[in-house]
């Protein structure tokens, strides 16, 4: 396994304006990482109101990258394939192949793309919706499969948010899609979104993975939490609700509520060999959180 980590997990850092992208490389490489995942929270690789590729920024990122030997191991974008109107479904697919074009000018094989908006209604996220809703999703999933393949890239579905969640939703959207190698980028969180038992959802999905996000919650019932009831926003340490209705919010790994040993024993017994992508989101600053989250990483994994 290589260990690394997401950009996702210095945005604050960034956002605030104490790192550029390049400062991000630097502290990953110093903090040991073997690779490094991009996600393009203030990071424009891509100018989607021109439709045009930042493609001097994207060349220095990996000539950074090269410079420091850190692998790029994979591109993560959010999208919502499934609108109802087909305009707005032909802009979504076409804003994704310029990611997908990014990927491939990084020089990377492996690109994460969202199917479902993050941001859906909860009343939405029905299995009867789901089963609504497939074919679109297949169609569109499809149509960027068989583009980033021409480019040599190789895509992979991730269990975000709340509607193209859960074990049995994934494995089923791989299985019609129908793509070789289409695989999963498996977070070993995410399945709490949708109150599935997460010790079983990753034994069940590890065979698809290709990817593992390496995160850490922690749970409270909502009853227990006055007052915080803010949706969505699952970043900086911000509570968020479930399906179900629990409280969720990302902490150190190894200091939450995931019995994130077993899920590593899992992960060591399966046999995976692939990149394990620290993903940090806490209420931590977020270079102190991400340092102690690698080190842990790392310990839990090599003594599973």
């Amino acid at each position: 396994m290589k260990i690394g980590m997401s950009s996702y997990c210095l945005t604050p850092a960034m956002a605030a304006g104490r790192k550029s992208v390049y400062d991000v490389i630097d502290w990953a490489a110093d903090h040991g990482c073997e690779h490094i995942e991009f996600v393009p929270f203030y990071l424009p690789f891509v100018n989607e109101e021109k439709g045009a590729l930042d493609t001097g920024l994207i060349d220095s990122v990996r000539e950074k990258c090269a410079e420091r030997s850190l692998e790029i191991s994979t591109y993560s974008v959010n999208a919502d394939l499934i609108s109802p109107d087909p305009a707005e479904r032909r802009r979504e697919i076409e804003r994704v192949k310029l990611h997908i074009d990014t990927a491939a000018r990084l020089g990377i094989k492996l690109m994460r793309h969202d199917i479902a908006g993050f941001r859906r209604p909860f009343e939405t996220n029905t299995a009867e919706n789901f089963e609504r809703e497939l074919p679109l999703m297949v169609e569109g999933a499809r149509e960027l499969y068989d583009y980033a393949a021409s480019l040599g890239i190789t895509t992979t579905l991730e269990n975000h948010g709340f509607f193209c969640n859960g074990s049995d939703r994934l494995i089923r959207l791989i299985r019609e899609i129908d793509r070789p190698n289409i695989s999963m980028t498996l977070d070993v969180g995410n399945f709490l979104c949708v109150d599935e038992y997460e010790y079983a959802a990753v034994k069940k999905c590890i065979k698809y993975a290709k990817i593992i996000h390496f995160k850490d919650f922690y749970i409270r019932e909502k009853s227990k939490l006055p007052g915080q009831t803010e949706m969505f926003n699952c970043d900086c340490g911000s509570w968020f609700e479930t399906l179900g209705g629990r409280m969720l919010r990302g902490s150190i790994v190894g200091q939450g509520d995931l019995d994130i040993w077993e899920i590593a024993r899992i992960i060591k017994g399966s046999g995976f060999d692939g990149y394990v992508s620290v993903e940090f989101e806490g209420m931590e600053e977020c270079e102190q959180g991400t340092r102690i989250s690698l080190d842990m990483a790392r310990a839990i994994l090599a003594l599973a």
